[in-house]
């Protein structure tokens, strides 16, 4: 008998083989070298267990995500309850969801970043709450021990005149929010050991109340938080100027930034923008490079490929990542003609950076998910929330998100292993 996981793995790349020519001819020239091949594909009713997950220490292959540990490199899997009691006792309406996470390889530490919310009576199943544009803050947690415990948890506040309530310059909690807005803001350690963590802001406008464009769901700006760590295992924070977007060109601003540090040593920041407000202006990814370490950064232009040619993406969320061997992916969603807004937030697919332009490389690109006949009878698809996990034994790269139908309604969830091609 065939699984329920064996079939809809069938189907989905019986899908994507049929639609092969029309693919290569949106994506990818002649002579084409694509930068990974798929070597194994699930797709299940429950998230893979790597969803989320990071190595914990430098040498053991010990795996931890949010809720989950393995010391097997993911053969077996335990529940993770220090990220749990992180949170007992909260008042009624608090939240804590961790989000994303590093393992710092020049102390093997672990640094988890997490969305806060301290809202009494909040309803806790409410999503995307508006009264978060104006209270999200940050927290970090570190752990000295692979995850197993927690040496502290405390409110991301940078250095000087500066306290929980008004973390950095231009941000107090209750009148506007700083946030990850997905699992591609995970940190980053730079090679002179600053740690960087991609965020979002919501602005406030000239008479201090929360700014939002009159056709935008949400309006935000670009941060890096610059941290250093402390003997005592703490951080000190910083914060880079705001990357800010042209609001005629993206009326939600720059949202989700995603980092990663090139062999030179610049740091390249992919950000979603929106064009809801105008179908006619060309939706776009947006890149911010910063030469110093994060420090500042260039001003947000729209990101193509290495040619100098552009392409269309959805405002959806997007993973740059480095592989162990220094080359630089970016997963997202690619269109062959103009999205509008949202959507469609399919196809997926992963491309190589070229070092030198950070551009992407036209020809590397793959598809890696398309929609289906079987989807399209499931309502609307969006296939996004990626992430992106380098197996340490193999190189390969485990990629895992939802496929969500009928505006979230329902999901499935995919595990795809992807084998590195030759440079």
């Amino acid at each position: 008998m065939v699984s329920i996981r064996e079939s809809m793995a069938a189907r989905l790349c019986g899908a994507i083989v049929a639609a092969g020519t029309a693919l290569t001819t949106l994506f990818a020239s002649d002579g084409a070298t694509p930068c990974v091949t798929v070597v194994h594909r699930e797709i299940s009713a429950a998230a893979s267990p790597y969803y989320g997950a990071i190595y914990a220490d430098r040498t053991d292959n010990r795996l931890i995500s949010s809720s989950r540990q393995s010391d097997d490199n993911g053969e077996s899997w335990h529940p993770l309850e220090s990220q749990t009691l992180l949170a007992k006792g909260l008042p009624h309406g608090y939240r804590r969801s961790p989000v994303t996470a590093l393992l710092d390889p020049h102390n093997n530490w672990v640094l988890w970043i997490v969305n806060a919310l301290d809202t009494p009576g909040l309803d806790p199943q409410a999503v995307e709450p508006p009264i978060a544009q104006a209270t999200y803050y940050l927290r970090y947690r570190v752990s000295q021990d692979g995850g197993r415990s927690w040496l502290l948890d405390e409110p991301i506040v940078g250095t000087g005149e500066h306290d929980a309530a008004h973390p950095f310059d231009d941000l107090w909690i209750g009148r506007n929010a700083i946030y990850l807005g997905d699992k591609g803001c995970r940190p980053i350690a730079t090679r002179d050991g600053r740690i960087l963590v991609p965020a979002q802001m919501t602005i406030l406008d000239a008479s201090g109340k929360l700014y939002q464009p009159p056709q935008a769901f949400t309006y935000t700006a670009a941060v890096v938080l610059i941290g250093e760590w402390t003997p005592d295992g703490s951080i000190t924070w910083r914060s880079s100027p705001r990357v800010a977007g042209d609001e005629a060109l993206s009326c939600r601003g720059m949202i989700e930034p995603t980092i990663v540090q090139a062999s030179d040593g610049r740091i390249a920041m992919v950000m979603r923008g929106s064009n809801s407000h105008d179908a006619q202006v060309p939706a776009r990814k947006w890149i911010s490079i910063s030469d110093d370490q994060g420090e500042t950064w260039s001003e947000a232009k729209a990101w193509g490929y290495s040619d100098g040619g552009l392409f269309y993406s959805p405002s959806s969320m997007s993973f740059l990542t480095r592989h162990s061997s220094g080359r630089l992916f970016w997963v997202g969603n690619l269109t062959p003609e103009n999205a509008s807004g949202n959507l469609p937030r399919y196809p997926v697919v992963i491309g190589e950076l070229d070092p030198e332009s950070l551009g992407l490389i036209r020809s590397s690109v793959v598809t890696l998910d398309v929609q289906t006949a079987e989807d399209r009878q499931q309502g609307r698809l969006d296939l996004s929330h990626f992430d992106l996990l380098e197996d340490r034994p193999s190189g390969d790269f485990i990629l895992t998100y939802p496929r969500s139908h009928q505006s979230y309604q329902s999901r499935e969830f995919a595990e795809l292993r992807l084998k590195l091609s030759p440079k």
